[in-house]
């Protein structure tokens, strides 16, 4: 049956679906025995056929004896069909109704005759060996020459040698004169040095049992008091008005008085005296002061002794006592402060002690009080003390900048120095102490390690060992320790030999 002059051909219809890939399409192709393989694009799943899978599909097609074609309206995939010279058409009717391009003709290719003079080729082009080179003699050569440059290599770069010294030690050591001071603020040669101050403020609570008596005040001394007027109109003497003798001893009025107007007018007053205590006892006419704005009225006498005050022995504290619990609560701060100020500081560091000193006594009170009888005295005291001292870093400081001043040409320091106090410090009525410090260190004779190089590279180890313990001034022979342990020379390169001094 022919349509438009054309043999209708048997087509295969393949519907791609999303999952579908170069693999899955280029299988379903093996499936189709027709002339002509149709792929249809769906309209609204994406398909991932590049223009190179389009390329393979195309020769799969090919190779099968069949033509491929598209139905597709992606506007990438008709560009991509067109460039491949495959049709494309809007639906499968109208692939099987319109026309399809024939397909370009598939180039085949004729292998060549293989040629027969190859290798006379080879023979001209290759020049050939020398026999020295292909005979066993001069391959043994070849390899023994070979061997021996690599043991040459490897004897240069191979061997280490660990190379340790021992050069001439001397003892360096003098004797430092210093001086610190709160007012010097950094190290100097001189031997000035800073001194710093640290405080501490301990408590402290402490009881004596007594056994002594004392004298306690038992009852108050009575008696009169004589006002006498000293103006023309009558005064008012109100009880409680103080009144007192030269020394201080004070009374009190028991009852309000009037004193009569007129000079020389006089009322008699009942007093006692403020505190008890046979103290308040006095004789007559002791009694001179009226204090406060009564003064300017009257005047005061007593016409007779003031008695009865009265003191009793009982269990207290004495002056002695209060002394030696003071004392021993004392000695004790001070210990504790002194440990607490050493706490403060390193242990390197030098404290004052002749700089300790009480800055404050914050607070000092007994129980009982002074004059109070009791069988226990009990002292609480809180004291400030305060010292100066001087620090384990600025002392290296000093003892090395003066041992470096002092150093011998030709030395160089083994260890850092070693420092002692060898006299109690002391400090003058200026604050400053003064104090030696013995300043120690050993030092090496100068080893140049180049020209230890030039001594014992490439020779023999005793030979190494001779000519460094004649050239160099050391103490002891040096020791050298070869890698591998078996190698008889020094090695050549001299980064490979490392140098210790001790």
């Amino acid at each position: 049956m022919f349509i438009c002059g054309e043999l209708r051909l048997k087509t295969k219809i393949i519907s791609l679906e999303s999952h579908d890939d170069l693999i899955s399409v280029r299988d379903k192709f093996s499936w189709a025995k027709t002339p002509r393989i149709l792929l249809v694009w769906p309209k609204y799943e994406k398909i991932t056929l590049r223009l190179l899978d389009m390329k393979v599909l195309q020769r799969h097609a090919d190779s099968l004896g069949a033509q491929l074609g598209l139905v597709t309206r992606r506007a990438n995939v008709r560009r991509d069909a067109e460039s491949l010279s495959i049709p494309v058409f809007k639906s499968t009717v109208a692939a099987q109704r319109d026309l399809w391009p024939e397909s370009a003709p598939r180039s085949q290719r004729i292998p060549k005759k293989p040629r027969r003079d190859l290798r006379k080729i080879r023979d001209t082009v290759y020049k050939k060996e020398a026999p020295w080179r292909t005979s066993l003699l001069g391959r043994i050569l070849t390899f023994t020459v070979g061997v021996i440059a690599v043991l040459t290599i490897a004897g240069i770069f191979v061997p280490r040698a660990a190379l340790t010294l021992y050069p001439e030690t001397q003892t360096q050591s003098v004797v430092i004169p210093v001086a610190a001071s709160r007012s010097v603020e950094s190290v100097s040669v001189t031997g000035e040095i800073p001194a710093r101050t640290i405080s501490v403020t301990m408590s402290a609570e402490q009881s004596l049992a007594v056994t002594g008596e004392i004298s306690v005040p038992k009852s108050k001394s009575k008696g009169i008091a004589r006002f006498t007027n000293l103006s023309q109109v009558d005064v008012d003497i109100p009880a409680g008005t103080i009144i007192s003798t030269d020394s201080s001893m004070r009374y009190v009025t028991l009852k309000d008085t009037l004193l009569p107007a007129g000079l020389k007018k006089f009322v008699d007053v009942p007093i006692e005296a403020l505190e008890l205590g046979a103290q308040g006892n006095i004789q007559a006419d002791k009694i001179v002061v009226v204090e406060g704005p009564l003064a300017l009225s009257a005047s005061v006498t007593n016409p007779e002794a003031l008695t009865g005050g009265s003191n009793a022995r009982q269990t207290g504290a004495t002056d002695n006592d209060r002394t030696k619990l003071r004392n021993a609560v004392m000695e004790s701060l001070r210990r504790d402060a002194e440990s607490e100020l050493r706490a403060k500081i390193t242990s390197a560091d030098l404290l004052l002690l002749d700089t300790f000193e009480v800055v404050k006594i914050v607070e000092e009170s007994f129980e009982p009080a002074e004059g109070q009888p009791g069988k226990t005295l009990t002292l609480n005291m809180q004291v400030e003390f305060s010292a100066q001292y001087v620090a384990d870093d600025e002392l290296k400081t000093l003892s090395l900048s003066t041992l470096n001043s002092s150093a011998e040409d030709g030395f160089e320091a083994a260890d850092l120095p070693t420092y002692r106090v060898i006299t109690e410090p002391s400090t003058d009525g200026k604050g400053v102490s003064h104090f030696e410090l013995e300043v120690t260190r050993i030092l090496l004779r100068q080893v140049e390690p180049m020209e230890v190089f030039s001594i014992v590279r490439g020779h023999q180890l005793r030979s190494a060992q001779k000519d460094l313990t004649a050239i160099l001034a050391l103490r002891k022979a040096p020791t050298i320790n070869m890698t591998p342990s078996w190698w008889p020379w020094m090695p050549l390169i001299p980064f490979n030999i490392s140098v210790e001094v001790k």
